[in-house]
């Protein structure tokens, strides 16, 4: 029988895909059916990611990219197209945090690669999904995985949380624009996840405490529990769901 939820016959980009969320949203797509390339800057990585995905019976190609070159976006969607004809589903996971400390000490440098990655990054490629489909005349999905520092205040990381601010609003304006093309934007806002990318928070027992009796669920959460929402989002069974951010957080920013 088959599932509810899949995106049989998709081909999928996942920028960021080679750890952490990112990976486990790839895996998620080529469990239910789609053909994936991850993306990310460096290629040992990326080889390596796409040798797990295989083992676990993932169609799977890593392909270098830094998302804020729009070169890059370009060759990048390129490959994907050579290799499995077609780009259907954009997830837009890559992004950076270089600055962790009080917003107004930032610098230029940490600020200007923040903006370049979290948020010209998603445009650029977004944009190239765009072009990609309307030429087809076919339907896609972007799903753009923003923060909850996106959505309250974000102590501490606020570069990045004015960027994945930005990201929620960007969502909403091509989910209206492109509604007409059938193709859906939509976002994911996840709270604290144990990855590498939020090390200086899980690995901090007094920030952690801080999130975590806050949550209501009493935990931080797993990249696998991102998974099923971007999946979610990519299928056609959220065909009339668009311009949204779906919060996995574990209730944090209710409580």
């Amino acid at each position: 029988m088959t599932s509810w939820i899949n995106v049989e016959g998709k081909v999928a980009i996942v920028t960021g895909g080679s750890r952490g969320i990112g990976e486990s949203i790839a895996k998620a797509l080529g469990q239910s059916g789609a053909k994936v390339v991850i993306a990310s800057r460096k290629k040992e990585g990326l080889d390596a990611a796409a040798l797990r995905l295989r083992k676990e019976g993932v169609t799977a190609e890593g392909f270098p990219c830094h998302t804020g070159k729009p070169d890059d976006v370009a060759r990048l969607f390129q490959q994907t197209i050579a290799a499995f004809g077609k780009v259907d589903v954009l997830v837009n996971n890559a992004a950076t945090n270089p600055h962790f400390g009080p917003l107004v000490t930032a610098d230029d440098a940490a600020f200007d690669k923040t903006i370049e990655v979290n948020l010209k990054g998603y445009f650029y490629t977004s944009r190239e999904l765009v072009r990609h489909l309307v030429d087809r005349g076919a339907p896609g999905a972007i799903v753009n995985v923003t923060s909850v520092a996106g959505i309250t205040g974000a102590p501490l990381q606020g570069v990045y949380g004015m960027t994945k601010a930005a990201v929620v609003s960007m969502t909403q304006t091509m989910a209206v624009e492109l509604g007409g093309s059938g193709i859906r934007v939509n976002a994911i806002a996840p709270g604290l996840v144990d990855t590498r990318f939020a090390s200086a928070i899980v690995q901090n027992k007094d920030l952690v405490d801080r999130v975590v009796g806050r949550t209501p669920l009493g935990r931080y959460g797993q990249p696998d529990e991102i998974a099923g929402a971007a999946l979610y989002l990519a299928s056609d069974a959220a065909s009339f769901l668009t311009g949204q951010t779906i919060v996995v957080d574990g209730g944090m920013t209710i409580a």
